[in-house]
């Protein structure tokens, strides 16, 4: 099984035979089934648009969709419904009862389960098992 974080990801293309239709941007996950639901991808008309990972093909120079109809405009009710990474990264992370720290980076199966969490403390970055994770805390913007 291959395995990628969300920075190998979000350098991919997206496309349809071959023409660059967008960038990936963020990473929409449901944290409750521990997946990835899609891709937020800045479209070449500047659109953000949500790709859903059921209708990607990834692969090691591209995320491959067989149709532009597959970008989709309701990436609001897709935001409401999982948790952006961009706003998790940063994020107290909770395991076996205590703060693990702060979320890094994702680990992610081809077939779009969340693997394992890269989180960052005093002692550097280490990876955790994600079911191994009570919790994620969105990270708060300071205070003004």
């Amino acid at each position: 099984m291959t395995t990628f974080t969300s920075g190998d990801l979000l350098s991919l293309p997206v496309r349809l035979h071959g023409i660059s239709l967008g960038r990936p941007v963020d990473l929409i996950l449901d944290l409750e089934a521990l997946r990835l639901l899609g891709l937020e991808v800045r479209c070449g008309d500047e659109a953000h648009r949500f790709l859903p990972l059921a209708a990607a093909r990834i692969g090691e120079e591209e995320i491959a969709i067989g149709s532009s109809l597959l970008l989709l405009d309701e990436l609001p009710f897709y935001r409401e419904r999982g948790r952006s990474l961009a706003a998790l990264r940063g994020g107290r992370v909770l395991a076996a009862g205590r703060a693990a720290g702060t979320l890094r980076d994702v680990v992610l199966t081809d077939v779009g389960a969340i693997e394992r969490l890269v989180v960052g403390g005093p002692g550097g970055e280490r990876t955790i098992a994600a079911t191994n994770v009570e919790g994620i805390d969105e990270r708060r913007a300071p205070a003004a």
